[in-house]
């Protein structure tokens, strides 16, 4: 069995330590262990990128969506996502949601872009993929109005309380835990964590963002996803290949995947 690096950024991806190629961040991950990659898009911009990126390796697939802070781009616009998420390597549509931590003025306009996108991926049955910062009950109202909840989705880079936390899974999300975990002033985390059923978890990079103890004050790449699946095996008291397999299973069966 392989592990899953549910959240990654390969286009944005510093190479300096593997001579400028990412087939060199790829093997180094697969050396690892790691055998598939989720290559998150976050605006309109990148997502022919990601999709090229996807098609380029059959271990790699895609999701195009809008971040929430990604405002200077344009808004997405519903029939171009729906054809661009008709690509047999596309599997999830996001990162999208609301990021209340700026600007109060942003906010309505985030919220616009939220709803489409999630009525893009209602319309194609793929699950979606969510960033939330300091707005969990409007991304739960949002997610409980405009989400096909019998597909669900990511909470993904996971930091907020138990009780968000509790509230997605009733509406069939999976929560990923990002090197954040490992952090030394992540204790409330690190709580929230091990209340969370192994059946609704995934682990993830975020790279080349959020590097993970030991590799703290590094760029984050695809590899390190191994240190943090250790880390929550501990944190859950099992074994990293229980963590590894049954993350892995979350994620095939949540993209519909093939083991």
């Amino acid at each position: 069995m392989y592990l899953v690096d549910s959240h990654c950024h390969l286009d944005r991806l510093k190479l300096d330590n593997h001579e400028g190629k990412l087939d060199s961040v790829l093997s180094a991950a697969r050396d690892r262990g790691i055998g598939r990659f989720l290559c998150v898009g976050i605006d309109m911009t990148n997502a022919n990128q990601v999709i090229e990126l996807a098609e380029s390796y059959d271990d790699v697939y895609a999701s195009v969506g809008v971040h929430p802070l990604a405002l200077e781009h344009s808004a997405p616009k519903h029939d171009e996502l729906l054809a661009l998420a008709d690509h047999p390597k596309v599997v999830a549509i996001g990162e999208m949601g609301l990021d209340f931590f700026y600007d109060k003025e942003q906010h309505a306009e985030q919220e616009r872009r939220f709803v489409t996108q999630l009525e893009v991926a209602k319309k194609c049955q793929k699950p979606v993929i969510i960033h939330t910062r300091d707005a969990r009950q409007r991304t739960l109202e949002i997610l409980k109005e405009h989400c096909d909840l019998e597909v669900g989705g990511i909470l993904h880079c996971f930091t907020e309380s138990l009780e968000m936390a509790e509230a997605a899974i009733d509406m069939n999300f999976h929560i990923s835990i990002s090197g954040i975990v490992t952090f030394r002033n992540a204790s409330e985390l690190r709580d929230v964590v091990r209340a969370l059923p192994l059946e609704r978890l995934l682990v993830e990079t975020d790279s080349p963002y959020l590097a993970p103890v030991p590799h703290r004050g590094k760029s984050n790449e695809p590899a390190f996803v191994r240190d943090v699946a250790e880390f929550v095996a501990d944190l859950k008291g099992v074994s990293y290949e229980e963590l590894r397999d049954v993350t892995t299973k979350n994620f095939n069966a949540l993209m519909k995947l093939d083991s």
